[in-house]
């Protein structure tokens, strides 16, 4: 990526279903003031949203860093384990490996890996069991 013009790392807590969606709602608000197009911003809201909930849900806590060039705007998501065992089968729309609680509260329909992947110009994803996962996705603007 070319020059970074702007970067910026939003901490993601385990478990906290209250605050969920407030980094993703941050970073759409920065990126419109910024004049950011509407079509790009609705791609990128989307997948921000689909990665928190995901660090949310199923990690043991991470961050969200959002980078922002003259050209592309990029999402990177790294969390603290567990880990994605099949990343095929995790790919795969509606397969969920969400908890109870989660599922409670609307979420893990098995749509955020999926929805991440579509709405991205650029996506790339790792995963090591008992280490954690990367998630860098890659918005041309």
């Amino acid at each position: 990526m070319s020059q970074v013009l702007i970067r910026e790392v939003f901490p993601i807590e385990a478990g906290d279903y209250v605050k969920a969606g407030e980094v993703s709602a941050a970073i759409k608000r920065k990126l419109k003031q910024l004049g950011v197009d509407s079509g790009v911003l609705r791609r990128i809201a989307v997948a921000s949203y689909e990665v928190e909930l995901n660090l949310v849900i199923h990690s043991m806590g991470g961050k969200i860093t959002l980078e922002m060039s003259p050209q592309m705007i990029k999402l990177l998501s790294e969390d603290v384990g567990p880990g994605i065992p099949d990343l095929d089968r995790a790919m795969t729309e509606g397969y969920s490996t969400a908890n109870e609680e989660a599922r409670s509260l609307g979420f893990g329909a098995g749509m955020g890996l999926p929805n991440m992947k579509r709405n991205a110009d650029a996506f790339e994803i790792k995963s090591q069991v008992g280490i954690g996962t990367s998630i860098d996705m890659g918005f041309a603007i």
